[in-house]
């Protein structure tokens, strides 16, 4: 019997992701482990300026309407960036005619930790751009604020491509620029529903900080405890990270043998 294929993200149809269970499974109502994001990503937001960031990024923004909602009042433009058809259609469904009645909690919740948040999350999601693509076609240095929430970790088997996909998302804001992110740890290949398994990458806190250490300043790791409320994915709980991208000319790593180089 040979080895075992890896996948890549490639290799996966990420236009037939499975929107309606995937929200049914996690965003339906509100979880402990999405309180925990969201007050971690509320810390770093209520210390910005209203409006201060000229444009930041939700780096494969998916179904999930909070990190955009948080980015609300400091943010004068929010690139959701976002590969997959199915997640597209939801996307400007919700932008078009305001979000579900199941993501007010989410909002609420925002809104109680950042006070510059607007009234309503109609308002908190118009500096929102719905933008089809991926990491490449990212420009690097073209952010004041970059976030990620479930995505490196959660489209790859292969950790040559995990470490590309985060060095991207570094690259993506300019020096000095921030970053929040938000992982499952130790998830392995997974499935939605009754849908195919997608491919995935265990991370933990080590495998964080090699990658993010020498690319980052400023680095803080913090960990929510598994949600039991969630379906069991294999996760043992979820790491939220926030850093900032040095000052000055960046010395890069050494990108991943058999990894393409980003460029930037």
């Amino acid at each position: 019997m040979g080895p075992t294929r890896v996948r890549r993200n490639q290799d996966a149809d990420w236009d037939a992701w499975p929107v309606t269970d995937y929200l049914a499974e996690n965003y339906r109502r509100l979880h402990p482990c999405d309180i925990g994001v969201i007050h971690h990503h509320a810390a770093v937001y209520r210390h910005i300026a209203p409006g201060s960031l000229a444009r930041t990024l939700e780096l494969g923004a998916g179904p999930n309407l909070y990190p955009l909602m948080l980015a609300g009042a400091a943010s004068r433009r929010i690139d959701a960036l976002e590969p997959s058809a199915a997640n597209l259609r939801y996307l400007r469904r919700q932008l078009d005619g305001g979000p579900d009645a199941s993501w007010q909690p989410f909002y609420s919740l925002c809104r109680s930790l950042d006070p510059a948040l607007p009234e309503s999350s109609t308002e908190a999601l118009r500096p929102v751009r719905i933008v089809p693509g991926g990491i490449d076609d990212l420009a690097p240095g073209t952010y004041d604020l970059a976030s990620m929430n479930f995505v490196a970790e959660s489209v790859t088997e292969d950790s040559a491509e995990f470490t590309l996909f985060c060095d991207a998302f570094v690259r993506a804001v300019r020096p000095g620029g921030r970053l929040l992110a938000a992982f499952m740890e130790r998830m392995p290949s997974y499935r939605i529903g009754e849908g195919p398994v997608w491919p995935a990458c265990p991370v933990d806190e080590a495998a964080l900080r090699a990658v993010f250490a020498p690319r980052t300043t400023g680095l803080r790791i913090a960990r929510v405890a598994k949600d039991l409320t969630l379906p069991e994915y294999g996760d043992t709980g979820i790491l939220l990270l926030a850093a900032e991208r040095p000052d000055g000319p960046p010395t890069w790593p050494r990108t991943p043998a058999g990894a393409p180089a980003p460029q930037g």
